[in-house]
């Protein structure tokens, strides 16, 4: 009998540190994403971690941001070593992982292609052919998408459009101006609007990320509606694209 009490204490006492462990008050977030520069570098600074700062730690949440490529971010917040990563699109298919409601920026997506062509429209997709970064999977979210072309490196776009191997090139639009950086004729290219693709960071699966899903949505709405997010974008002289493009993420996911 005296056995069987001390099993149940000590099945209690399991029981009860768990629940403290999924209730105690939320003090940091480690956060994981690829470095963009000027939206979310190495040392801290950018866009990016800006906002995720100005939603996180005015709540007692503290910020600890950490630069992988984008398949490793993944990986980390899927077992559990990272909270959450950034720059995500929605049903990207991760196992393990939740995405909150709210989406703290959009996307431009855009097409490249020769100034020679007629412009790209995102509702004439399907007569072009297509190529973009693989892994991207712009199919998903681009309408009337029928053949395209998934290629590794970004150095031979221009070369491919030039040949006439493809007819547009997608892309987010400070990546295709990286590209037409490197052009000593920037004029024979022309860049299209297509769509504003709503960015999530994507949280573990865990109690703890949940709770810091739910709080980052709480957190994100207020800014969004006392204007802060847009006094912020404007700071950093960047669009507040949110104007531009209806956001299609008050959903859960």
């Amino acid at each position: 009998m005296k056995s069987w009490m001390i099993g149940v204490a000590l099945l209690c006492g399991v029981a009860l540190g768990n629940a403290c462990a999924e209730e105690a008050p939320l003090s940091d977030i480690r956060l994981v994403s690829a470095e963009w520069p000027g939206y979310t570098n190495a040392d801290g600074s950018g866009l990016g971690w800006e906002i995720m700062r100005m939603i996180f730690e005015p709540a007692g949440v503290k910020v600890e941001h950490r630069s992988e490529v984008y398949t490793r971010s993944v990986g980390l917040v899927q077992r559990g070593e990272a909270d959450a990563w950034l720059g995500s699109y929605s049903e990207e298919g991760f196992d393990h992982v939740i995405y909150p409601h709210g989406s703290y920026a959009l996307d431009p997506v855009v097409a490249l292609g020769l100034s020679s062509k007629p412009a790209a429209t995102i509702d004439e997709l399907a007569h072009y052919r297509l190529t973009w970064i693989r892994g991207y999977g712009y199919q998903r979210y681009l309408p009337n998408v029928l053949g395209y072309e998934e290629i590794r490196r970004r150095d031979g776009v221009l070369e491919m459009l030039e040949r006439g191997r493809a007819d547009y090139y997608i892309d987010a639009l400070p990546d295709v101006q990286g590209i037409l950086r490197g052009s000593d004729r920037p004029e024979r290219y022309r860049i299209t609007d297509l769509v504003g693709l709503p960015m999530y960071p994507g949280f573990a699966d865990t109690p703890r990320g949940r709770a810091l899903a739910a709080l980052y949505d709480q957190r994100l709405q207020t800014l969004k509606q006392d204007g802060s997010l847009r006094a912020l974008y404007r700071r950093w002289n960047q669009a507040y694209l949110f104007d531009r493009y209806p956001e299609s993420s008050d959903a859960p996911h």
